[in-house]
């Protein structure tokens, strides 16, 4: 990554026959890029995958996939799915996103999924797991909202979506952990370093903040409470 600290940190695997061997945990953040609020683009393995986005300030139209939660404006935005989909693109989401891009005229090739689904979209492998408040009504269980948990290159990173810290995070399986930090709508800075702990990645990266809602500060303090966790603070591109 471009900080001098993303490039310093390092996990520590234990081998038996020569010991303590140094790998670069943020080497599991190849090719990922925060592009503001809780928007990503993670290109990797000759694969391009976009996360909610929204707001883009270019127009690459390059996505082989774009992820997309639940319907409410600051995750799903019919023009900025226009500008990275391409003649190759699938966008995979949830009824109720896929019923207004209908509604706005996109014409992609769109696949409905629930939680609990998985999917396999030009060799990339998507699980649909859920995403909701559990303290305030934002974000109703009920309505079958989602987060993401893609894997590329043998690399699994989770996109929580929006969602407080919920029971189902306890039994996920990532290397890369995205999770809402800004509190109002979602986990609170607190609530998120208790959810990172218990989904216990390889590194976590605090999102939803710096735009509607949350200051850097929150992701600061998120990686304060995180321990001895590995958390890197991205650089909005």
């Amino acid at each position: 990554m471009k900080s001098l600290r993303a490039l310093l940190l390092a996990a520590v695997v234990a081998s038996p026959a020569f010991g303590a061997v140094q790998m670069p945990a943020t080497s599991y953040l190849e090719g990922l890029s925060w592009l503001g609020h809780a928007s990503f683009r993670w290109s990797r393995a000759g694969k391009t995958v976009y996360l909610d986005p929204w707001k883009l300030s270019s127009e690459p139209h390059d996505a082989d996939l774009v992820l997309i939660g639940h319907p409410h404006f600051d995750h799903l935005d019919p023009a900025d799915i226009a500008k990275v989909s391409g003649p190759k693109t699938e966008v995979v989401t949830v009824a109720e996103c896929a019923a207004k891009l209908k509604e706005a005229g996109f014409s992609g090739a769109v696949r409905v999924v629930k939680p609990g689904d998985r999917v396999e979209v030009k060799g990339i492998s998507v699980e649909v797991v859920p995403a909701y408040n559990t303290d305030k009504d934002f974000h109703l269980k009920e309505r079958g909202w989602a987060g993401f948990i893609v894997e590329l290159d043998g690399v699994r990173l989770y996109h929580a979506g929006d969602t407080d810290f919920i029971p189902e995070m306890k039994e996920l399986k990532t290397d890369v952990a995205l999770l809402p930090v800004s509190g109002t709508y979602v986990m609170t800075a607190e609530q998120a370093a208790e959810a990172a702990k218990a989904i216990n990645p390889k590194v976590a990266v605090p999102m939803h903040y710096g735009s509607i809602i949350g200051t850097a500060a929150d992701a600061e303090r998120f990686r304060e409470l995180c321990g001895s966790l590995i958390v890197e603070i991205l650089e909005k591109q």
